[in-house]
This record gives C-alpha cells, structure tokens and sequence, in this order.
C-alpha cells in the first residue's frame, strides 16, 4: 500500500517544504510550518502565485486577441457595500469578507442576498443549521431597515444548503446553477483529496483553489466568508488573500453599535472606499450619512470642555468626528497618555509640539484622548481638532460647538495644508456649523462668497488657539 505524501507548508505565504524548518526561506517568518498530509493517487490543484488554476493544456495567446466584454456589475441594493467594491460585485470574481466572531458577516451577506430576487442564491453554511438561518432571514424580512431600499421579498429566491464537502457543494451548483454562491465560512470546508481536518492550511487552500478555478470558469461569482486570528488577520494561509479578487474586512466594536466594511485588496476598484453600518435589532443598517449620527449628542455637551470638532476624509467622504480629551494632573508620578481610535504615536508628537513650540507644560499631567463613536480616524488633517480638544481641557475653556476644524499640524507649530479642502467646508455647511478654520494655504483658490459657512484661515497653532477661544 502506498504512502501519503506529507510535506510542510508555511501558514503565512503558503511555501511547501519536504521537510520542518523553523524559518520560512520565502517571507522569513519563524515557526509558521504546519504538516501537510496529501493521499497518495489523488490529484492535487497546482495554483500560481495568483491562485489561477495551471492547466497543462493551454497555450500562450497575443494580448490583442484577448476578447474582453463591460460585464455590468451585480447592483447588491446596499450603497455601502456597492461603494466599498467599486459600484457591485463583479460577475466571476471571488470575495473574501473576514472580520471578528460575532461581528455581523454571516447577517450582512445573508440581509444582502435576500434583496437580490432577480437572482438565483445558493447559500452554503457549514457552521449554521437551515433552521438557525430561516430565523435570522424570518427577523431581517420582518422589519425593512430603511425605506429607501427594497425591502425583502417573502419568498426570496435564496436557497440554502448546509455541507462542508466540496466535492458535494459542486455537485449541488451543478444542480441549482446559481447566479451567485455564499461560502459561509471557507474555514469549515474540506475537500476529500486532503487528509487533514477542516480550517487547516490544506484545506482552506485546495477548497479557495477549487472555487477560484469554478467561478473563473462559469463566471459566477463567490463570496467567502472568512474569520481572522487573535492577531486581525484572515485566518489561514496567506496566500489566501492573493487568490482572491477581493478582501473586506469588517471591523467594529462590539460596544459600540457602528460597523466599518474596507477593502484591503480590490482589483476591480479602490482600496480607498469603506462602507459604515450601524448595528439594529433586525441587522446592519447603512449609515449614508454617519456625520450626523457621530455628531448626534452634540447639544448635550454645550458647554462642555475638552470637546472638539474635526472634518476627516475617509475614502473619499468627509466625515465629521467628535474628538474628547481629558487633561488632569498626574497622580501617580509617571504620566499617562491613553487614546481610543487614534494612533498613540501621534498623539505624543502632538504634546511635544505644544510644550515645545506653545509652551503648554503637559509633562506631568495625564491625557486621555477618544474618537466619539468608536471610529478610528488615520487622517492627518484632524491633529487640529486633536491639539484643540487637549487645550480646551487643560484649560477648562469649552470650544464654541457650531466651529468645526481641520489641518495637519507640523513639528514646528505650522498648519499644513489638507486635501480636498472643498469637501470638507460643504461638509461642515451641510450639517449647519457657523465658521470652520483651515490651513491658510488651502485658502487660495476659494471662493469664500459661494459658502454660507464662515471660513478662517490659519497659519500656525497660535492663530488657530486664537480663533478658538480669543
């Protein structure tokens, strides 16, 4: 009787080696190989860097004689997920959407395929009962999230089967010749080529292939539901992530009821792009404008110190954050510096350049620093709001709520420039505010009598301190 084959593949690049190694020789990471055991006789899928199938029965083709077509995209019925994907899912592409246990995948996708009844859906789950997922689609079709969207139809052309053998979830597509399958989730699939257990890297790698090499060939499109380990990356091997066409990640904190969809990878759109949704009894609802609903307790804190506002761009909307700090004297000797949504690093240069350039003694006081809502922003143009919000604390001085802000700020005190400056003021007259401050450099140019808005240009911090509190 022959012997398996067992060879060790490492769980970060997907390297194959004879034999254990502690050191990957192909992305250098220590203690990433896991034994791989193949069934001696079976046919093993060969995949390219990419993850494109190699077949020994092609040839090579002139790239003018490639025939190509404008496929239109599959409208989902979602703005945010289109948004986040580049205007809906592309007919034959593969979709990975990985996020935390609990976080609202599987009822994303599931609230979204039940609005698409001019398909036809095959929903796979290999961690749910049909049951479980009649009551969530029973909870989601009984209260439409908005009115705007189509709700969902009563009898929804979603059909749904509860498998972990691939070989059987083809041979169901066979059957059911589906517009648009859910894999829910590629962790819990195994194939019969493959001795190992489900959610090894075995198996998460030859079933990705074999859906690949399907929706490539048949033009359907595959959406994959992923989880991510304890250190936020998609669980599995690495390679994972370059077979596919698309990664999205759902982030989000359980304590907060906003939801956050980017795209990591997308090569049929911008990686730029991110969708918000607000978690409700009855599913995710997409927030189209989340500017007001992060700003939505903004008359409770009149008068209130330590609270600023700031105009951030994410992807290519402005969004308006509240930005709170808490200054206070050191109790216990060292001083501590704590933020929530922002980066730390950050926020220590900005301290330095207000006890360098300012002269603010913060040395032995305390800053606690959070993004209201549980966003976190990566924007420079909010170290404005950020320094702002640290003053008006220490200071006990409450910042006039209908002024908004924006600018990045330099080490030696001086209010860069932003981009789109434009979007930015329509933002802030959109949602009411009286006057926002920006870089005098992204003054010229503007036409400050188109705006009902007050526009204040500063150059340096001080001026921007003036403006705010005389």
């Amino acid at each position: 009787m022959a012997k398996d084959k067992i060879s060790y593949v490492c769980t970060s690049c997907g390297y194959d080696s004879p034999k254990w190694l502690g050191k990957c020789p192909s992305c250098g990471e220590w203690d990433t190989f896991k034994e791989f055991r193949e069934k001696k006789g079976t046919k093993r899928v060969l995949t390219g860097s990419d993850g494109f199938s190699m077949s020994t029965g092609s040839s090579p083709v002139a790239m003018s004689q490639i025939q190509t077509s404008d496929d239109p995209r599959i409208n989902l019925h979602d703005p945010e997920l289109n948004r986040v994907l580049g205007g809906g899912l592309v007919p034959g592409s593969l979709t990975l959407l990985g996020g935390e246990p609990g976080i609202g995948k599987s009822t994303l996708i599931l609230q979204t395929v039940l609005r698409l009844t001019d398909k036809k859906v095959l929903y796979v789950s290999g961690e749910e009962s049909a049951r479980q997922l009649k009551l969530r689609a029973d909870r989601i079709m009984e209260n439409p999230l908005s009115s705007d969207e189509p709700a969902p139809a009563q009898d929804p052309s979603v059909l749904v089967v509860c498998e972990a053998m691939m070989e059987t979830i083809f041979k169901h597509i066979e059957s059911v010749e589906p517009d648009i399958v859910v894999i829910d989730s590629i962790q819990t699939m195994a194939t019969e080529n493959i001795e190992s257990s489900p959610g090894s890297v075995s198996q998460i790698r030859d079933c990705a292939a074999q859906l690949l090499k399907f929706s490539k060939e048949s033009g359907t499109p595959v959406i994959l539901i992923g989880h991510i380990n304890k250190e936020g990356s998609i669980a599995g091997p690495k390679i994972l992530e370059h077979m596919v066409d698309t990664v999205l990640q759902f982030e989000g904190d359980q304590q907060y009821m906003y939801r956050i969809v980017r795209a990591i990878k997308n090569r049929f759109g911008s990686t730029a792009e991110l969708g918000i949704y607000e978690m409700v009894q009855n599913g995710l609802r997409p927030v189209s404008n989340p500017s007001e609903l992060l700003l939505s307790d903004i008359e409770q804190s009149e008068g209130l110190s330590g609270v600023a506002i700031g105009c951030a761009i994410e992807g290519v909307r402005p969004l308006l954050i509240e930005a709170q700090a808490l200054v206070s004297t050191a109790a216990y000797g060292t001083p501590q510096r704590l933020a929530t949504g922002f980066d730390t690093r950050r926020l220590n240069m900005l301290l330095a350049v207000l006890e360098k350039r300012i002269g603010f003694k913060l040395a032995q006081k305390d800053v606690y620093l959070n993004i209201a809502g549980g966003i976190r922003v990566t924007d420079p143009a909010t170290d404005l709001s950020i320094i702002s919000s640290i003053l008006s604390s220490n200071v006990d001085s409450s910042i006039d709520r209908k002024t908004c802000m924006c600018g990045e700020v330099g080490l030696s005190g001086e209010i860069r420039p932003v981009s789109r400056i434009l979007q930015r003021i329509s933002e802030a007259e959109k949602l009411g505010f009286d006057t926002i401050i920006v870089p005098q450099s992204n003054m010229n140019g503007i036409d400050i009598s188109k705006y009902n808005i007050h526009i204040r240009g500063v150059r340096k911090v001080e001026e921007a301190f003036r403006e705010l509190f005389g």
